[in-house]
């Protein structure tokens, strides 16, 4: 049995009854298709798994409302929509590195989980980076990467940072992962992954 490992989860949006952003990601993504003259694509979102040391750990972007557990690994938060907006609970997100944690929308996760390591160092770095990810505003493009930045965002920069071969992985099928590449792209600045490892677009 492995010791270590590093694994992906994709979740379609909306997960978990969340109607509402279901809605209005469809609503997004149909206005994104037709202004780039292509086929509207199914919406992801991305989470993390973790097991070191004989621990599994969960590291997720989501809003501050989404779980109540007191226990969940709050590392940081940040404002989404606008920044003057962050001053309420409702439009604030949370990124959680959650000891023994779950991903509530486990079940319905699509071809996952993907394992994408199984060395122990990757892991540990990758664990220890969580809260050094700029907690910019959620689905705006602050950074200016031409990419908003999400919980796909916080997933795809902590793999790149972290060295994980960001080429080979790949979304569901008919899938989109918007906020992926502003995370490749903000790692590159930082001088730990290339633009050429465009993946999962």
């Amino acid at each position: 049995m492995d010791t270590a490992s590093v694994e992906l989860y994709w979740l379609p949006l909306g997960a978990g009854g969340m109607r509402l952003v279901r809605w209005n990601g469809r609503l997004y993504e149909t206005a994104a298709a037709h202004r780039r003259h292509r086929e509207a694509l199914d919406l992801y979102h991305s989470a993390l798994s973790v097991r070191l040391d004989g621990d599994r750990h969960v590291i997720e972007m989501a809003p501050v409302w989404r779980t109540k557990e007191p226990d969940r690994g709050v590392l940081a938060e940040g404002p989404v929509g606008l920044r003057w907006l962050g001053r309420s609970p409702l439009f604030r997100y949370e990124i959680r590195r959650w000891r023994h944690g779950t991903i509530p929308d486990a079940a319905e996760a699509v071809d996952s989980p993907r394992r994408l390591s199984t060395d122990a160092e990757q892991a540990r770095r990758l664990l220890d980076l969580v809260p050094d990810f700029p907690t910019v505003t959620w689905g705006r493009d602050e950074l200016h990467v031409g990419d908003m930045w999400n919980s796909n965002s916080l997933t795809s920069w902590l793999l790149a940072r972290t060295g994980h071969r960001m080429e080979t992985i790949e979304l569901p099928s008919h899938g989109r992962a918007p906020g992926w590449t502003a995370g490749i792209l903000v790692a590159a600045r930082q001088g730990t992954a290339s633009p050429r490892q465009l993946a999962a677009q």
